[in-house]
């Protein structure tokens, strides 16, 4: 029986594109939170294994060759979890290049953006209410419609993100696009994103992995709503 995973997380979107990955591929792993919000992600044990002290990051002592190993970034530990396992990358080289497609467009668009639209919509006004924030809120506001833009004119011409199959690019957007609600979206203009959202949410082991400690995560009654909608927990 293989060893358990070690598993770095906190509840952020990135996280959960890992816990959803490892309960969707029904790997074994042990769960270790890294509170972010107590700066734990900078302490030298953790950034041993993520040198650049972000979450998520994970220790598999069954890599390559029978050796442990330690990856950070979301998107490489997706890609190493699909290789690892044969599942969610795709069944043939096309497959896999669209799969890779999708899944660098989440990580150099959608998460990025997305970021920085919570940030400037959410948090930024509670720190500091006085500072005029409001060309940065606009910026990412609009861009993150456009992406979803894209991506809800791509899931009108196929199931999933990647094609008719689900895979790892499903994993890694699912968790930002979920959280449209924050990013000052609508999805009544998106009906295709809308029809996948809540097709994944209903996947016994994507709730399983988007709830992983949900109660860690600060919610508005919105978002709570939503995310009982959605997913339930």
């Amino acid at each position: 029986m293989a060893q358990p995973i070690d598993f770095y997380y906190w509840t952020t979107p990135n996280g959960w594109k890992i816990s959803i990955a490892l309960e969707e591929m029904a790997l074994p792993y042990n769960l270790r939170l890294v509170n972010i919000d107590e700066g734990e992600q900078h302490e030298p044990a953790f950034l041993k294994i993520s040198p650049n002290n972000r979450m998520p990051a994970l220790v598999d002592p069954d890599g390559p060759d029978g050796q442990p190993i330690s990856i950070f970034e979301s998107g490489a530990i997706l890609q190493y979890l699909g290789r690892k396992t044969g599942l969610f990358y795709g069944s043939t080289e096309r497959e896999r290049v669209a799969v890779e497609e999708w899944l660098m467009w989440q990580m150099g668009g959608v998460g990025p953006m997305a970021g920085q639209a919570h940030h400037f919509l959410r948090y930024v006004p509670r720190a500091k209410p006085d500072l005029d924030v409001s060309y940065s809120q606009n910026r990412y506001r609009d861009e993150v419609a456009r992406l979803y833009g894209v991506l809800d004119r791509q899931l009108e011409k196929c199931e999933f993100i990647a094609g008719d199959f689900l895979s790892i690019a499903d994993f890694a957007t699912w968790p930002w696009a979920s959280q449209w609600i924050r990013q000052g979206q609508t999805l009544d203009d998106k009906p295709h994103l809308k029809r996948w959202l809540y097709q994944l949410g209903a996947r016994p082991a994507l709730r399983r992995g988007r709830l992983v400690h949900p109660e860690l995560r600060s919610e508005t009654a919105e978002e709570l709503a939503h995310r009982m909608e959605v997913v339930g927990g």
